[in-house]
This record gives structure tokens, sequence and C-alpha cells, in this order.
């Protein structure tokens, strides 16, 4: 069983030489780690192609696509039978890969707590999970979504029904989230397996502050089941290619 790491990056010259470090540690030969860069203008890519580490694969965009649709482009590209989400200016804990995985044996779509901790990687919360009250269940994710990206592993089935991402959905995380959660089996494990870095520069909101009003959050979980139909017809074309 083979292991893909998709990161997207966006000027992250600060964190990202430790965040690839701890990612390449804990990846076997045959492991990819791929990375879409959003046209970055700072030194991202030279740090990233100072690793030159075989497993890395660099897709440079020549636009900037935002963060979805960079995610999207390398989870699009992913070999892995299993998919694992990062961000760009985290650290992944010693044994992040090896008991996720351990949990996909059962399970299509598993996430670990987190520490979230500062720049300098000073533990400012003790537990994401516990600040967000997080926790598996449809309705319960469709009310508030509890599924973060970085913490996120996938069986590669997910992606089969959940690529490419629909127009106007809010978060990738979300998104792949609610598709584990209608057609598979989910788990949270309380092992924080990352340290999850809170910074002026983050691309993505804070976990206690949503940058969304009601009315917008109301509009993205429409949209969730306005493209349920889209779901089921997908899942219903890969069983029958299956079966050919």
């Amino acid at each position: 069983m083979s292991v893909s790491v998709c990161m997207a990056t966006y000027n992250g010259e600060l964190f990202i030489k430790e965040q690839v470090s701890s990612i390449l540690s804990q990846l076997g030969s045959k492991d990819e780690l791929i990375i879409s860069d959003d046209f970055s203008s700072d030194n991202t890519i030279p740090i990233i192609k100072n690793f030159k580490d075989h497993r890395i694969l660099l897709l440079e965009n020549t636009h900037h696509l935002g963060v979805v649709k960079n995610f999207e482009k390398a989870l699009m590209v992913a070999k892995g039978d299993y998919i694992f989400l990062s961000d760009q200016d985290d650290v992944w804990l010693p044994g992040k890969v090896e008991t996720l995985v351990k949990h996909l044996k059962e399970n299509a779509a598993v996430q670990s707590d987190a520490y979230i901790v500062n720049s300098k990687l000073e533990i400012i919360g003790p537990s994401y999970f516990e600040l967000t009250n997080a926790k598996t269940g449809l309705v319960s994710n469709l009310f508030k979504n509890h599924y973060m990206g970085c913490s996120m592993a996938l069986d590669k089935k997910v992606l089969r029904i959940g690529l490419p991402f629909p127009d106007k959905i809010p978060m990738h995380d979300l998104w792949l989230g609610f598709v584990s959660e209608l057609f598979f089996n989910t788990c949270f494990i309380d092992e924080k397996l990352l340290l999850y870095r809170r910074h002026s520069s983050n691309v993505s909101q804070t976990v206690t502050v949503s940058l969304f009003g009601l009315f917008q959050k109301f509009a993205f979980r429409l949209n969730l089941i306005r493209y349920l139909p889209l779901l089921i017809k997908r899942r219903y074309f890969k069983r029958q290619l299956k079966q050919q």
C-alpha cells in the first residue's frame, strides 16, 4: 500500500522547509509528496526544489487558482492507495502516517487530534478536538464542519467520488468530509499527531472565528445538499465500471 501526501502552497517560505522535512521522514521510497504551488512570489519553490528528493512532485501554477482548486490539482494526480492532506506551515509529529494508515484499514476517512501552536511552535491550545467539540456524523458536520484537512487521511475511493470538486464549495476538507460521511465509515482518533500552526499569514481561517456570515454558511450547506444527486450518480458509475 502506498501513500500520497497532497500539499497546497502559496508564499510559504517561512515554514515550508520544516513541514516538508517532517513529512518526508515518515514516507517510504514508493510514497509521494505532491506539492501544488499557487504561483508563489517568494522563495517557496526554490526551497522545495532544494530537497532534491525523488518522492516530491512539484506542480507550479502559472496563475493563482485559490486554495480549493490548488488542492484539487494535487489530488487529481495522486497515485497512492491512501491520501493525506497537508498545509504548508504545520509540523507532522512522529507516527502520524503509520497511525492513520492503521485506521484506514477499516475506515475511508480518519482524522487525528492536533496541538494548536503559534509561529514558534509553542502550544496555545492543547487540543483541536476539545476546542471545536469535533465529532463524526453527517448531520453534525452539515451544521458545523469538524473536518480539518491537515489532520485528515483518506482511502483513495473517497476521491473517486469526490473529484473533481463542484463549483462553489467553501473548502476542500468540508467537501471530502461530506462525501466520506455520506458513503463510508469514518473515525476521529484522540491521538495528537500534528502541530497545527496559527500565525498572521495563514491562508485558512482560525479555529475559533469564522470568516463567513450566517447567510453564507446556510448557502454553503444548501450547495452540499444540491450536489447529492451528482455524488450518487458518480458512485453508481464507479461501481458499474468496477464490475465490468
